[in-house]
């Protein structure tokens, strides 16, 4: 992993946006958290020749409320920072919801649960790929996820959310 950055700590306001993006259809909230993460490109290492890449959703889930709300953040992402995205990665059905398990059941629940989709593996191979996502929690997802892209041959991984939680008592700064 080269660089892990978020936008806000995981608050009751970036709760609020999360769920409704996740779960109530508020599909303009990816704008919102969009704006905000994109001031985390400014300066990186290698934004120019990066490929931002959405984390999948499983496909029920995507089927349920319409789309994949990484995809969305990604693509305003893409328009404002004016970077190339693909839709690269694949989740596999058959994985339990990460929000309804504890933090030692999250890595093991998600260890082989993306692949690179087959027709962009050559894309891939030799890209520096910053994921996108809505929020780090464990770091379990981007962890799977990142085997996943290893495996295919990128030069480089980094990952940007809108939100990170914090360890339990660990306050965030102003």
């Amino acid at each position: 992993m080269q660089w892990v950055r978020s936008g806000v700590a995981f608050g009751e306001v970036a709760a609020a946006l999360v769920h409704g993006l996740k779960y109530r259809g508020w599909w303009r909230a990816a704008e919102i958290m969009a704006r905000s993460m994109a001031p985390l490109l400014d300066g990186v290492r290698s934004p120019s020749g990066s490929t931002l890449v959405p984390v999948p959703t499983t496909p029920g889930r995507a089927r349920l409320r319409g789309y994949n709300q990484s995809e969305l953040i990604t693509r305003r992402l893409s328009e404002i920072k004016h970077l190339p995205w693909l839709d690269g990665l694949e989740r596999l059905p058959s994985r339990r919801s990460q929000v309804a398990l504890p933090r030692s059941d999250r890595l093991a629940n998600v260890l082989q649960a993306f692949r690179v989709r087959p027709s962009l593996r050559g894309r891939l191979r030799g890209a520096h790929v910053i994921l996108v996502d809505d929020v780090l929690t464990t770091g379990a997802t981007a962890l799977a996820v990142a085997g996943a892209l290893a495996r295919v041959g990128v030069a480089g991984i980094s990952i940007v959310t809108f939100a990170r939680a914090l360890p339990p008592g660990t306050r965030a700064a102003p």
